[in-house]
Formats: C-alpha cells, sequence, structure tokens
C-alpha cells in the first residue's frame, strides 16, 4: 500500500529538515510525499529540493493551513493519507510500516496513536505527551480526540467524507474528524505508542488567541455536522490536556 505524507510549510527552514529526514529514513518502501509550501522566502524551497524523495512540490500563496492540506488531498494518490506538518517528525522508522500492518490485519479504515510534544529548541526535552487510549465512538462526546499528525486514513474515507472546511481557521482538522468517526462511522484503531513527536510553537500551539478561538470553533464544528454536543463537550475537550503535562 502507497502512504501519502502532506506535508504543509512556510517559512519553516529551521525545522523542515528533520521533518524531511525522518521520511527519508521510513522503511515501509512504498511512500509518496508532498510539500505544500506557501510561498517561502527563507530558503524552505532549497531545503525541500534537496530531497529527492519528495514527490510533488507546490509553492505558491494560499489561504492557510487547512486550504494547504486540501491542496495536498487534491493531488495524492496514495491508498493512505496523514499529514505531517514541518515542526512534526516521525521519530522511528517503522511507524508507516506499523500504521500499514495494523490497517491490513485489523480491516479498519483510520489508524491513530500518541503524540508528544517537546521543546523547540531542546527536543529532547519532553512538555507534553498526548495519549490518545482506544477509541470509543461516544468518547468524542466528551472532549476526546486523536492529535491529528497521528490520524492515518484511507484515501476511500476522503473521497466519501470530503476535505477540510476551510471556514474554520483552528478547528478544520477536528471537524474533519468528527465527520470521518462519527457521521459516517468509520472504524479506528489505536497503535499505543508515540507515532510523531512536535515542537511546541508550531500553528496549532504557538498563541493563546488560536486555542480560544480553536475552543469557540470546537463548537461550531458541532454545528457544522449538524450534530449537538453534550453540554460539557466544548470545556471537557481542553480540560483532556492537562494530565498530558504529567505524562512522560
Amino acid at each position: 500500500m502507497t502512504v501519502s505524507i502532506i506535508t504543509t510549510c512556510f517559512n519553516s527552514a529551521l525545522t523542515i529538515r528533520h521533518t524531511l529526514e525522518s521520511v527519508v529514513a521510513q522503511d515501509h518502501p512504498h511512500i509518496e510525499h508532498i510539500v505544500i509550501d506557501a510561498g517561502s522566502t527563507d530558503g524552505t524551497i532549497e531545503i525541500v529540493s534537496e530531497f529527492p524523495h519528495v514527490s510533488l512540490l507546490i509553492s505558491e500563496r494560499d489561504r492557510g493551513i487547512y486550504h494547504g492540506m486540501n491542496k495536498g488531498l487534491d493531488v495524492c494518490t496514495g491508498d493512505i493519507i496523514c499529514f505531517l506538518n514541518s515542526d512534526d517528525w516521525y521519530p522511528q522508522v517503522d511507524v508507516i510500516s506499523q500504521v500499514v500492518n495494523i490497517l491490513n490485519k485489523n480491516k479498519v479504515q483510520v489508524v491513530y496513536g500518541d503524540l508528544q510534544y517537546v521543546d523547540r529548541l531542546n527536543i529532547e526535552k519532553i512538555a507534553r505527551t498526548w495519549r490518545s487510549g482506544i477509541f470509543r465512538r461516544n468518547s468524542l462526546y466528551y472532549g476526546w480526540m486523536p492529535p491529528h499528525p497521528t490520524f492515518f486514513v484511507k484515501k476511500e474515507v476522503y473521497e466519501l467524507v470530503g476535505s477540510f472546511n476551510t471556514t474554520l481557521r483552528n478547528a478544520a482538522d477536528y471537524e474533519l474528524m468528527l465527520r470521518v468517526l462519527l457521521i459516517h462511522k468509520f472504524d479506528a484503531s489505536y497503535l499505543p505508542q508515540v507515532l510523531v513527536k512536535m515542537r511546541r510553537g508550531g500553528f496549532s500551539n504557538a498563541k493563546l488567541v488560536h486555542r480560544l478561538r480553536a475552543n469557540r470553533e470546537d463548537h461550531k464544528a458541532w454545528q457544522l455536522i449538524g450534530l449537538k454536543p453534550k453540554f460539557l463537550t466544548r470545556y471537557l475537550k481542553p480540560l483532556r490536556k492537562i494530565p498530558q503535562f504529567f505524562l512522560r
């Protein structure tokens, strides 16, 4: 099975090499790596050009990170699709092969795992560990969600549920996962290990204003899919993050 890895970036020269190297190191033989750049001017493009494994590089202005992700969805050809941003990397060489094995073994359409946040300057320093836990569909009503960079999905799922809703600036990944897991009820398997490491300070976690906006958009996401969350859903989702700061 071919795995399409989509990396969106903008002026990511300080970190994207690590991302690219982690993809090159994967032992799965069939990987399509697509880089969607938003018009970088800091040398990002030159770094990406050093890596011949990159199947496609698109560099042009876009309308935000989810618009860039949708560009990747439009052009990727793999059987499985995932997103690895330019602050992220795979910590083991067998991440992709393990995911493919679980998809085949368990006959599911989605596999997800754990994510670890590290200090932006000292990547050996763990700041937060997001342990997803076993998938139970009803848990979504109580603030549960898997970390999006660890969310591996068969292409046929995207063909059915569609792409990211770009009217959401911070919660489009959450809304899409609600569609996949709640509306269309695709089955998912949990791979209990850290599949992705992420530097703190990226788009999704850099500014408090982004988190506050995302919390408001979480509620809007439920409205967009036509379902009603529990009264405490929007509050339980951020509260679930608190224990992550004490896990290592």
